[in-house]
């Protein structure tokens, strides 16, 4: 499968009257540091062990499957760590062969996976992806797993609290009512007292969710992380078809930013010191699936690296490519040279670029 993204308009747009990286008000008598300090990024949720057969066969025509892996929260910390930001990983996997696989995979990439538990009671989740010609099924074995018994306690490890940013996403909100739990302990603290930023990506799975509760669970839980990232299309199925990117900053007016991906066109982050756009790179698309995550880790550590908003918009866009091209959640980044070439463009040759 295969299509062209583009962009919709030229180059970077802001509407600041103040400089983006400026500290909020009130930040002195903070805590955490605005942006967050320079330090690690812990990233908490599920993992499964991944089956797909090669494109263009289907599970029904596909003589054998490939093994990998698929994580929301691991797949942020692998592109962090791909990117040179110190990540973790913190999960529950099943003492079994595709837990220990999901686990030295994720290590594999330089993420921290010390704090990984293993248990002999619970399996390991599964997922199976099936291509067609008008995309690809994803169907979930996860009932019962190792990672649904999560619960508030893994906040207690001592990788959590050094954290600079806490990340965790919409999808472990919805697996048992512990992990439910889990996000709410990490958002109760105000902002303001908390010793991390929270980041929560609303990664909304609507077959994960009892129906009709997912859009004030999720919108209750996005409004109160520091930095929410959250797609155009995903909030106009949750919250109102008619919305536009500022109409979900309205919906969504708590987080100090709040990232909205417009497919392959746009993403915008909205902050108190106004709003940026960046238009997406033109890329050619193997499977979207992943896309997310990437951009989320692109951005995250863009803000961390210098704060710069346009240019941590970039990043995501450059990483989120990266994952757009494979046919896995994983795929790799261009070469240092190019990203940093790419990250130095002007907005016209960005623009190009769209």
């Amino acid at each position: 499968m295969s299509a062209s993204r583009s962009a919709g308009d030229g180059g970077e747009r802001t509407s600041a009257s103040r400089p983006v990286t400026g500290e909020p008000v009130g930040a002195a008598e903070a805590t955490v540091s605005w942006p967050p300090a320079d330090g690690p990024v812990v990233c908490v949720g599920e993992t499964m062990a991944a089956l797909a057969p090669e494109p263009p066969d289907s599970l029904e025509t596909g003589e054998s499957l490939r093994v990998s892996v698929a994580g929301a929260e691991s797949n942020v910390a692998m592109y962090l760590a791909d990117l040179g930001r110190a990540a973790v990983w913190l999960s529950v996997l099943g003492d079994d062969p595709f837990g220990r696989r999901v686990r030295a995979a994720v290590a594999a990439t330089g993420v921290d996976v010390s704090g990984v538990r293993h248990d002999p009671g619970r399996p390991t989740g599964l997922l199976i992806k099936d291509p067609g010609p008008t995309g690809t099924r994803v169907h979930y074995y996860r009932r019962g797993s190792a990672a649904s018994a999560l619960g508030p306690g893994i906040l207690d490890d001592p990788a959590v609290t050094s954290a600079a940013v806490l990340h965790l996403t919409g999808v472990t909100a919805a697996l048992s009512p512990s992990c439910r739990e889990l996000v709410e302990r990490a958002l109760a603290t105000p902002p303001g007292e908390r010793s991390y930023a929270v980041s929560f990506d609303v990664n909304h799975r609507p077959a994960l969710w009892p129906e009709g509760t997912a859009p004030a669970v999720l919108r209750d839980v996005a409004d109160r992380a520091d930095i929410t990232f959250v797609g155009l299309d995903e909030a106009q199925r949750l919250w109102g078809d008619e919305l536009d990117a500022g109409g979900v900053r309205k919906t969504l007016p708590g987080p100090r930013l709040l990232v909205v991906k417009d497919g392959g066109r746009a993403a915008t982050v909205f902050g108190e010191a106004g709003e940026v756009t960046v238009p997406a790179l033109r890329t050619e698309v193997v499977e979207p699936v992943g896309a997310g995550d990437a951009f989320a880790a692109g951005f995250l550590a863009g803000l961390l690296r210098d704060g710069d908003l346009p240019r941590a918009l970039r990043l995501g866009h450059i990483t989120a490519a990266s994952a757009l091209k494979v046919t896995g959640d994983h795929g790799p980044l261009p070469d240092p040279a190019t990203l940093e070439r790419l990250l130095g463009l002007t907005s016209r040759e960005w623009a190009e670029h769209a």
